[in-house]
């Protein structure tokens, strides 16, 4: 088999793996004991070329922490298909909430359709 070949179905073996290793979970909302804070600044993610090639499309869901003047401070991916959490991650980064007394988290969920 030629390597590329060999590559590219190696490729999509662990996508598939991936897809089916990372459960579907609908929550909407976050932790109860936060109050969510509405954006101010939204930037929309780049659908990644690799995952429009491979016809990746779903839900990637973030656990954002937000800093008292409202830019995101950290990042964690909490599900999603792998090529696209990066996307979701460097678009939520330059997010920009309203500031707050306190830190706070908030579960987010960037769609690719």
């Amino acid at each position: 088999m030629a390597r590329p070949k060999k590559i590219l179905i190696l490729t999509l073996m662990a996508t598939l793996v991936a897809m089916f290793a990372i459960p579907p979970q609908m929550v909407h909302g976050q932790d109860s004991n936060e109050v969510k804070r509405k954006v101010k600044t939204q930037v929309t993610p780049v659908y990644p070329d690799l995952a429009r090639r491979m016809n990746v499309h779903g839900k990637v869901r973030l656990q954002v922490t937000v800093a008292p003047d409202g830019s995101v401070k950290s990042i964690h991916v909490l599900g999603g298909h792998p090529i696209l959490a990066s996307a979701s991650q460097d678009a939520v980064r330059n997010w920009k909430f309203e500031p707050a007394p306190k830190e706070t988290t908030q579960i987010i969920e960037v769609n690719f359709d």
